[in-house]
């Protein structure tokens, strides 16, 4: 069965590239398009698609206010924000209203391909460049933890002490080069420790790694 979507995008420009992209790729179908909030909402609830990709920037309502209304009438799909920007307060805002992606619009194709498939699945996904943000000025979003060996031990003992400093660092957007050099170990060992969080985490890959990370106050 195909992943069922809706595309709430005002220009239209925009939103034609992205039907095409998902037309033109085997295992989506784009059942119903909006370019407002109100037809969004109405065609959300009529057609039930499996995820929604929701521009913020509409022309008679905002994404949020949207958002909002879909919750309150408790439409169950999900919900992947793409934005043009990342501004700290609207990604605080929809994260905390249960979206499950928030996507700048940059973003290549073939990973917003995967990251429909991911949130079909359930999975969460932050786009890497408001991942730094959320952690540098938000406690509410990412609470600071004690990092000392004891408390450590006492709150993840499942992760080794190296393992818990990739994962900040992880959680900061760096990559395995990074990660090597502020460290000062080798990039292949950079590599397996990510991959042994990964794994211990349950995840499928660094950045639901990062998110879980952050939505569960671990660092």
């Amino acid at each position: 069965m195909p992943i069922k979507l809706m595309l709430v995008e005002d220009h239209k420009l925009i939103r034609v590239g992205i039907k095409t992209l998902f037309d033109d790729t085997d295992g989506f179908e784009v059942i119903t398009e909006a370019e407002n909030g109100k037809d969004a909402i109405s065609k959300a609830l009529l057609y039930k698609p499996d995820v929604i990709l929701l521009d913020l920037g509409l022309p008679d309502m905002s994404g949020i206010k949207v958002i909002k209304e879909l919750n309150d009438n408790n439409c169950e799909s999900k919900l992947i924000v793409l934005s043009s920007h990342n501004n700290e307060d609207e990604i605080i805002k929809v994260l905390s209203m249960g979206v499950f992606a928030y996507v700048i619009k940059d973003i290549n194709t073939e990973m917003l391909l995967n990251i429909v498939k991911s949130v079909n699945d359930g999975a969460m996904w932050l786009d890497p460049k408001v991942v730094p943000l959320l952690r540098e000025k938000s406690d509410k979003i990412i609470p600071q933890k004690q990092t000392s060996r004891a408390m450590f031990r006492n709150t993840h003992a499942n992760l080794t002490q190296r393992e818990y400093e990739v994962l900040k660092l992880l959680v900061d957007g760096k990559s395995n080069n990074d990660i090597a050099q502020e460290l000062c170990i080798s990039e292949h060992t950079a590599k397996a420790h990510v991959c042994n969080i990964i794994q211990k985490m349950l995840v499928d890959d660094r950045t639901q790694a990062a998110v879980k990370a952050i939505k569960e106050g671990l660092v």
